[in-house]
């Protein structure tokens, strides 16, 4: 799951991320926490936003909460479980415990780490009908991005709505 401004735009300059979608794009975010065994963020954005991960805007199971890193023992988000192994390692671990359906709602970082190998089957976008303006904010994804135009990784949008004042974009991952 990931969230913007039109621009492309996760984060203020300042580090200020909420919020950037309104209240029905959160409680849609929410429900997908909902529908998800376990959700996936970095110690980065544990310290930053210090969230809970629940699924208090809906009626539903909160999922299992995983932090890449280390956090707090105060942290929102505890009781969760600190991952310091790799990605793909994770996602093995969580398989043979029959966890079936994970949530990646992490930053920039964990999202480019995600999408680099090749982990997602689908993106679930929310755009907020905001513009940061600039190139300081915190971007979708960090790091270095295609080299060219025939390198770019393309998905097969499957379906937009809006909801409230955002749009929701979902799409599939076609490579896997």
């Amino acid at each position: 799951k990931l969230a913007s401004t039109l621009d492309g735009r996760t984060a203020a300059v300042d580090g200020s991320s909420q919020w950037i979608t309104g209240e029905a794009a959160r409680s849609a975010a929410h429900q997908l926490r909902a529908e998800s065994d376990a959700i996936v963020v970095g110690s980065g954005t544990v310290r930053r936003d210090n969230p809970t991960l629940t699924t208090r805007l809906v009626d539903g199971p909160s999922p299992q909460r995983i932090v890449l890193g280390s956090v707090a023992p105060d942290a929102k988000v505890q009781p969760c479980r600190e991952w310091n192994l790799s990605l793909s390692e994770l996602l093995d671990t969580l398989g043979q415990e029959g966890v079936l359906q994970v949530m990646v709602e992490g930053g920039a970082t964990v999202a480019a780490s995600f999408h680099r190998e090749n982990l997602v089957n689908r993106y679930v976008v929310y755009i907020a009908p905001a513009i940061m303006g600039g190139a300081d904010g915190t971007p979708l994804f960090s790091g270095h991005g295609a080299a060219s135009i025939d390198q770019m990784w393309r998905g097969l949008i499957t379906s937009t709505r809006m909801i409230g004042d955002d749009i929701e974009i979902v799409i599939d991952n076609n490579s896997r």
